[in-house]
């Protein structure tokens, strides 16, 4: 049952870098879900990065740049949500961190306060538990490292899932598993992270799933990759798609999104 605010709170939609350039119907997938949730959507056209890819190549200065300017931004929002577990957990749980000792320490933990990645916002604060949508067929899903381990996200997208009508899931083995991608890990270390994500490929076509779905574009861009590359017809969808009812396009990797 949903629990509608009784005034509509606004809620600030952090795209995240990969959603706006190569998957732009999870961001209208989010504010679907999220307006039928019973709150006010904005999109800032301001937001930028969220600061990952300079944080985990130690450049500190740009991370605290790009860090001020999503925080100034997005402060004025009730709630800051993201489709994005690695996204929400640099926003929420590094934000802090980056500026501890700093003049912006307080403002940063204020707005760290109000992040949450998508399905636990759905879940864990709009109290919904079922969505109005369907789905006809099986799926397994992923779960991510960063929304998984820094957030605690589990539990929230089955749970959502359990509602769409004729979906079936289906379970992985490993689902925790890292699937190699880690944002510059894959780059910098490309024979590790293709020996990872062969490991999760085949635990995936284990599954005997027709679709994979998970809460991170990164990573669903990395299996989906592999899996065509290995000539699979497994489907790789992002989990708001399926929640919205939005599963009519492309899937992942097999034409514009």
């Amino acid at each position: 049952m949903n629990q509608h605010p009784a005034q509509p709170h606004r809620v600030g939609l952090f795209v995240t870098c990969l959603v706006d350039l190569f998957r732009p119907t999870i961001g209208f997938a989010s504010v679907k879900l999220l307006e039928e949730a019973g709150y006010d959507v904005d999109v800032p056209l301001a937001q930028t990065c969220c600061g990952q890819p300079s944080y985990n190549s130690g450049d500190r200065s740009d991370t605290i740049a790009i860090a001020r300017q999503t925080i100034e931004t997005f402060e004025c929002y009730d709630y800051i949500v993201a489709p994005s577990g690695s996204c929400a957990g640099m926003l929420k749980k590094h934000y802090p961190a980056l500026f501890k000792g700093d003049s912006w320490e307080k403002r940063a933990h204020a707005f760290a306060l109000k992040v949450h990645e998508l399905t636990s916002f759905l879940t864990d604060v709009a109290g919904l538990t079922k969505v109005e949508a369907a789905f006809g067929g099986s799926v397994t899903y992923h779960d991510s490292c960063s929304g998984l381990r820094e957030l605690g996200i589990r539990e929230q997208p089955r749970k959502l899932l359990s509602s769409v009508n004729g979906l079936e899931m289906r379970e992985m083995a490993d689902a925790d598993v890292c699937c190699g991608f880690g944002g510059m890990f894959c780059v910098k270390y490309p024979d590790i992270s293709n020996r990872i994500v062969e490991e999760k490929t085949e635990t995936i076509r284990a599954t005997g799933a027709k679709t994979l779905l998970a809460g991170d574009l990164g990573c669903l861009m990395n299996m989906a990759g592999k899996l065509q590359r290995q000539g699979s017809d497994v489907e790789v969808r992002h989990v708001a798609e399926v929640l919205a009812g939005m599963d009519d396009t492309p899937a992942i990797g097999k034409g514009k999104g």
